[in-house]
């Protein structure tokens, strides 16, 4: 799973949103230090439909408050168990980063 992938996971795990909204909720939790382009989310958001870990959401809010155009996404049941099994495999590699002393105990650098 690539880092694109699993930030859009996480961004769609509390609700879904549409594409603009993934990209700010992905550089509101990495506080602007990673961003994820244009191109990059909607090359990754067909990847994710394709492999049918995220879906389009059929339904819509209110077009007075709302860009009909705007296309929102959904995480699946199995997006949510990818993104559980990738965040179980980062955990590890941070473990053993911890183990080797490249991190404090405190997560410190």
């Amino acid at each position: 799973m690539t880092s694109a992938m699993f930030d859009v996971l996480l961004a769609l795990t509390d609700g879904e949103r549409h594409g603009y909204a993934i990209m700010q909720e992905i550089a509101r939790r990495n506080c602007g230090k990673r961003k994820l382009g244009p191109g990059t989310l909607y090359r990754t958001v067909q990847q994710l439909l394709r492999l049918g870990l995220i879906t389009e959401s059929g339904e819509r809010p209110d077009p007075a408050m709302d860009d009909e155009r705007r296309r929102y996404y959904r995480i699946t049941p199995a997006g949510r168990e990818a993104a559980r099994d990738e965040a179980r495999r980062l955990e590890e590699i941070v473990q053993t980063a911890r183990a080797r002393h490249l991190l404090d105990v405190g997560g410190a650098s």
